[in-house]
């Protein structure tokens, strides 16, 4: 049994979309730091998050290793080939087991078999019974999600193992317990079915792992030649081959034959299985009714992991082309495993009005108007978000209107305490959004009549405000920013910077009233010349001054020493 569970999330790889939410039928996600993970005891495997996830984030667990290791343990292991193959391998069936056979397996088995034998099967419990409600266990998704979503009608699941369990059967009665089984198909549920404790099934990969496997160890499969000694075994399936396609078992159960009261049913997907279980009383049924319930759309043949582009006509036209047809159909079976299924009940929360409506308020809804339910964070409804927010597996983060109010509520608080005009104008050059310290700045005497006003200045036109609406036309033509330095509109100066919010719809411009900054600066300048002037006035005059006074006392010194040089030689005095 593998501890890993058989849908995960590559972390890095999300993107935080919802898209997972909003498309899983049992909500068995859960969102934390802004990623998407997968609750193992909620999931019923069914793949829907893998196919709809647009960056590829959820996957797959893969059991390729483990094949190849229980393979080279020395067991003889057989596949269980699901009939889905014929609609994705374009090959004839003897080539398909020599590529098999290649891979390293011992012999290749169609899990159809077993489906021959679970419909025959059924077809003796609706001969039997006068009424009631039966629902096919063949899809391992169904049966997890009646067990642990509807679990008051896994009473009515029918008592026998699914058709790749009872084949797995076969196969062991056929060629010994201690073999290995390994099921191949388009079935991510088959993976969780392999994981059970009863050791029928050892392990399963999908038809994605297996092209994986062909790839590498194949690289040229055209090498690869048709053997007519091939053959499946123990023998071919017949009407079996059907059941990949919407209705396909209950084809193979008129086969064999039922009586007339009885009544065969389908249903394909999870919503519509649920749908067609609400308000349901079985105990009131007064015939015999069986349900073909499958999870995919469409049938196996649409699994998660069937890895093929072909349209499902064509792949529905190659399965019925190659089933073979038999008229004597068996009445009794030999390998049918008999199965109890017990319900697994998911637990859900209960929370008071009270707790539900706090936490409403978080996430903005005071009031019945605020629930939009939306579906934007890939909840049905505002209520249920909240619910998941309780059960701590959604963030506030993931209601979309909320934080559309909270960004709206910063950029408006931003724009309110800037000191600078903002103005944000359409290509019809209308005001979308302006600021107080625009409309102070160039509606005069206007402002306190536009300051009352709800919208303030929005939808008012912007040539009527300012005398260089042009440059808000060319940079709506252009594309191109523009900065403007002491731009002078009547006397004053104005930095202006003037930008494209959405090319040739939305532009926007910062405004500063540099005016008595560039006032001052020039005071500041006369000023500073003035002392500057007048220092260079002292300085000179300090220098002439110096310049007066070097020159007496360099004459006195020289007079000095004139007087001194004048005495008579050997006069002391």
């Amino acid at each position: 049994m593998n501890n890993q569970h058989p849908v995960y999330t590559l972390i890095n790889e999300c993107h935080d979309c919802y898209r997972c939410v909003r498309d899983c039928p049992v909500k068995a996600i859960k969102i934390e730091n802004n990623h998407a993970s997968v609750i193992p005891e909620k999931c019923i495997s069914c793949g829907t998050c893998v196919k709809v996830c647009p960056a590829n984030a959820k996957c797959v667990r893969s059991d390729l290793e483990r094949v190849k290791n229980l393979i080279n343990s020395g067991k003889e292991v057989y596949v269980s080939l699901a009939p889905s193959w014929r609609g994705v391998f374009e090959m004839s069936a003897q080539k398909m087991i020599a590529i098999l056979k290649r891979l390293g397996f011992k012999d290749i088995s169609e899990t159809a078999l077993g489906a021959q034998e679970v419909s025959i099967k059924t077809a003796e419990m609706l001969n039997n019974t006068e009424s009631g409600l039966w629902i096919s266990s063949a899809c391992p998704v169904i049966v997890d999600y009646i067990r642990m979503y509807k679990p008051e009608f896994s009473k009515y699941i029918t008592p026998i193992g699914s058709p790749a369990r009872t084949h797995a059967k076969m196969l062991r009665q056929t060629y010994g317990e201690d073999i290995g089984i390994v099921f191949i198909g388009p079935c991510i549920g088959k993976k969780k079915e392999a994981d059970e404790p009863d050791g029928l099934i050892d392990l399963a990969i999908t038809f994605e792992e297996l092209k994986i496997w062909i790839n590498d160890q194949i690289p040229d499969i055209s090498q690869i030649q048709k053997d007519d000694r091939f053959e499946f075994v123990p023998y071919s399936a017949h009407e079996g081959a059907l059941y990949p396609i919407d209705g396909g078992m209950n084809t193979t159960i008129r086969k064999i034959g039922i009586k007339d009261e009885a009544q065969l049913l389908e249903v394909c997907s999870i919503p519509a299985f649920e749908k067609a279980l609400n308000n349901l009383e079985p105990e009131k049924l007064n015939r015999p009714i069986f349900v073909e319930a499958l999870a995919c759309e469409g049938g196996c043949i649409a699994g998660p992991c069937i890895s093929t582009d072909k349209a499902s006509i064509s792949i529905v036209s190659d399965v019925l082309t190659k089933v073979k047809k038999r008229d004597d159909i068996p009445k009794t079976t030999d390998y049918v495993v008999n199965y109890e299924y017990t319900p697994a009940e998911v637990t859900e929360s209960k929370y008071s009005l009270e707790e539900i409506t706090k936490t409403l308020k978080k996430i903005g809804k005071h009031t019945a108007e605020d629930e939009l339910n939306c579906g934007g964070c890939g909840y049905s409804s505002c209520r249920e978000l909240a619910v998941a927010l309780l059960d701590g597996v959604a963030e506030p983060s993931m209601c979309i209107s909320y934080m559309r109010k909270i960004a709206m509520r910063k950029a408006a608080a931003m724009l309110r305490c800037m000191p600078a005009a903002i103005v944000m104008v359409d290509n019809n050059m209308n005001i979308l959004e302006a600021n107080e310290s625009f409309m102070k700045m160039f509606t005069g005497d206007m402002y306190e009549i536009f300051k009352a006003r709800p919208d303030g200045l929005t939808g008012a036109a912007i040539d009527r405000i300012v005398e260089f609406s042009d440059l808000f036309r060319t940079i709506l033509k252009t594309g191109k920013d523009l900065h403007k330095e002491h731009y002078n509109v009547n006397n004053r100066l104005y930095d202006i910077n003037a930008f494209t919010i959405e090319p040739n719809e939305i532009v926007g411009a910062i405004i500063t009233d540099v005016t008595q900054t560039e006032t001052t600066r020039e005071k500041i300048s006369e000023k500073a010349k003035e002392v500057i002037s007048k220092n260079i006035s002292i300085v000179q005059e300090i220098a002439c001054l110096l310049g007066e006074h070097m020159v007496e006392t360099e004459t006195l010194l020289n007079s000095i020493a004139n007087d001194y040089d004048d005495k008579p030689e050997g006069d002391s005095k």
